[in-house]
């Protein structure tokens, strides 16, 4: 079996390199920095992270089911734990090996059933064949960026240009959007800026991280309630602990709990709550340092940051590839392609409570698919006419997700992990079946 080449040495990709070493697959790992962590190393040319952020959901919630974080580390671990934290991963299942670090994917190229890489280090660019591509270069590094009502005389940056609270210091500071990173950039700036003002189109929920001393993400323990259950349940603790958001002069939520991703964030309300935060309505248009909103007030700025998400960007290979439409590929379970049987998108994935070990899962099925394909189990020809049938379809549990470019890989946690189980319990059950024949025939061969 030629190696397969997986794209990104972050969470998602070290977890696919794990799993294709533990199932018997060669593989080789490029990653554009000099060692692994991607997003979570801060020093890494595509990282967006910034210097006070911190895990948004709990580390027992989060981590690889295989290694647990110590208990050394907090329940909302700094970035720079977290980067240590998969370096150590990296380490204890042998991952580096797998790897050429500071080397740039510049294109992947299909020829007939293989794939032709053209990476480049050094300056120096090389193409190799491969028997298939996993890419794992994550979904949070391409900013959305989009435009102004007018022109603005100040500083424009978008979120992911933002690293220490030092650069609001007297600054009278807009931000545009209010998502999670947003929430924690408003937050670092109401310590340092002049002013520092949050304009919102839509509604968000918030929730708090702690409840009783405990992370919120940990309460549901492993009681399975009904989504509508979960819904209702989350919006009435949203309420109790923290209020309606019409009540800190922020819009009221158009849709219900968790059809967009709730902000995970009590302290903007705080700030909010003692005026060190103002709220403002949607822009309406931009002149020179002025800007009005649509409620007819207006204001002065410095500085516009905005924090308007990201987009999914994979330039290293053509769109028509990636069975592309609308916001987001076509995939089945947002990771196989319904033709290629060697391509797959890694990590394309947002789920409540779905964590790194949710994206664990996802590599094994991955691995094992490939395993058992190769070996013409039954199992895996199921799950290539499935895949095939149900490219697009969305594991989405009922849920009405929000028509937005962030949302359109959202899937609701426990509908996407059964199907998941499904199929790797049929692959490893003929995995087991041919480990099976296999020793049979050895044991036989030896005893002759």
């Amino acid at each position: 079996m030629k190696p397969y080449a997986v794209i990104g040495a972050g969470p998602m990709g070290l977890c696919s390199v794990r799993n294709l070493a533990k199932h018997g697959i060669p593989c080789v790992g490029f990653e554009i920095h000099s060692d692994v962590g991607g997003l979570w190393d801060i020093n890494s040319p595509t990282s967006t992270m910034y210097e006070s952020a911190h895990l948004i959901s709990s580390k027992r919630m989060t981590e690889f089911a295989e290694f647990p974080m110590g208990d050394e580390v907090a329940l909302f671990p700094h970035h720079s734990e977290l980067r240590q934290y998969f370096r150590d991963y990296a380490s204890k299942f042998d991952l580096y090996r797998h790897y050429e670090f500071n080397t740039e994917v510049v294109s992947c190229e299909r020829a007939g059933d293989e794939w032709h890489i053209t990476t480049r280090r050094d300056g120096v660019e090389q193409t190799r064949e491969f028997g298939g591509l996993l890419i794992a270069n994550g979904t949070l590094h391409h900013p959305n960026m989009p435009e102004l009502p007018g022109e603005f005389a100040g500083e424009l940056l978008h979120s992911s240009e933002y690293r220490d609270p030092a650069m609001f210091d007297g600054k009278r500071v807009l931000l545009v959007g209010c998502g999670n990173s947003g929430a924690d950039i408003a937050v670092d700036a109401a310590h340092r800026a002049k002013s520092i003002d949050i304009s919102l189109r839509r509604g968000y929920y918030f929730l708090p991280k702690f409840i009783g001393g405990k992370a919120t993400d940990a309460l549901g323990g492993r009681i399975k309630l009904p989504r509508f259950v979960q819904q209702r349940i989350s919006a009435a603790i949203s309420k109790l602990m923290l209020g309606t958001p019409e009540q800190y002069g922020l819009p009221k939520p158009d849709y219900k709990m968790f059809e967009s991703h709730p902000v995970i964030n009590s302290l903007i309300l705080h700030h909010i709550g003692h005026g060190d935060i103002q709220p403002r309505k949607d822009l309406a248009s931009v002149s020179g340092n002025t800007v009005t909103f649509t409620d007819g007030t207006s204001a002065d700025y410095d500085m516009i940051l905005m924090a308007t998400g990201y987009k999914l960007h994979y330039p290293f290979l053509d769109r028509e590839h990636l069975n592309w439409s609308g916001y987001a590929p076509r995939l089945y379970l947002n990771v196989f392609h319904p033709e290629y049987d060697n391509l797959f998108l890694m990590g394309m994935v947002e789920a409540a409570g779905l964590g790194w070990e949710g994206r664990n899962k996802q590599a094994e099925m991955v691995a094992l698919y490939i395993q058992q394909l190769a070996a013409g189990a039954d199992s895996a020809r199921t799950l290539q006419a499935t895949k095939r049938a149900q490219a697009g379809a969305r594991a989405d549990g009922g849920m009405r997700y929000l028509e937005l470019e962030r949302m359109a890989y959202y899937v609701h946690k426990d509908t996407y992990l059964k199907a998941m189980a499904t199929h790797t319990t049929a692959l490893l059950k003929d995995r087991r079946a041919t480990d099976t024949v296999q020793f049979s025939a050895n044991a036989a061969r030896l005893s002759r």
